[in-house]
């Protein structure tokens, strides 16, 4: 005998409770969109390894961290971000800019710099960011994106907390409207079940890691609409055997930028 339909719905909606409880809200939606977005992954790991292959000669960087920006046409903000990342006290650092086929400004010349751009536009954050961590053989690894800059000490205290027992590091968010002015500081010691079910609180921006063979993003071809968010899978991924700790100071001026953004917070 078939169940009426508002029966059916009640399973429904019961088995979704059921499984958000044993698994939380984030890793239902992955799960999702490794299914739906799952088939399109190999032609674009194919392209990343082409990318990798061909950009190669043009980027040696020898050093103890390697800063990866992503970039797509934001020739105003790129410069700002450089600047912040090489500017850091801690100089054993390679900035190493990618390009989404999207064509660069001109940068300044510097040694510990290294700009390439992908042959064409793949949309995808999280291959581009692949493209610069396999172009670079660093001990450690940090990420700025192209509309936000870090504060002189972010990868000292980064670093020291590294030394102290860490595995995977992240500061505080100061984060800023497009008009200068502060939204809140957002620092939130790490949880990985609240992390898993709740807004999350952990960006790549903040990140700094030991390097690892796993230490890639997600290929999937993510949009505004699909969550979670690259950074949340990368997080949720690495954070399952590693020592996570947290720095409290709000190292990362991060821009609210509505071309980007898509958490809503409460303010701090």
């Amino acid at each position: 005998m078939t169940a009426p339909l508002h029966d059916r719905n009640t399973l429904s909606a019961a088995a979704r409770r059921a499984l958000r409880d044993a698994f939380g809200l984030w890793p239902m939606h992955e799960a999702v969109n490794k299914v739906r977005l799952g088939p399109k992954v190999p032609a674009l790991r194919r392209f990343e390894d082409a990318e990798v292959a061909r950009l190669a000669p043009a980027v040696s960087p020898s050093s103890l961290v390697t800063t990866i920006i992503p970039t797509y046409r934001r020739p105003n903000l790129l410069p700002l971000a450089i600047e912040s990342a090489l500017a850091q006290t801690t100089t054993d650092n390679h900035v190493v800019v990618v390009d989404d086929g999207g064509g660069l400004p001109e940068l300044p010349a510097h040694p510990r710099l290294s700009a390439v751009s992908l042959s064409r536009n793949s949309g995808v954050l999280g291959l581009v960011r692949n493209v610069g961590i396999r172009l670079s053989t660093s001990k450690y690894l940090a990420f700025l994106d192209d509309d936000n800059t870090w504060r002189p000490d972010h990868l000292e205290l980064s670093l020291a907390a590294l030394a102290s027992g860490a595995d995977f590091t992240y500061t505080a968010l100061d984060r800023r409207h497009p008009d200068g002015t502060r939204l809140d500081i957002l620092s939130e010691p790490f949880d990985r079940t609240r992390f898993a079910d709740d807004t999350p609180f952990v960006d790549s921006n903040a990140i700094v890691l030991r390097r690892t063979p796993d230490a890639l993003f997600s290929r999937l071809p993510r949009t505004r609409a699909t969550l979670p968010k690259e950074d949340w899978e990368f997080v949720h991924r690495l954070t399952r055997t590693r020592v996570v700790t947290h720095v409290p100071e709000p190292t990362v001026r991060y821009l609210v930028n509505t071309s980007s953004y898509y958490t809503t917070w409460e303010k701090g």
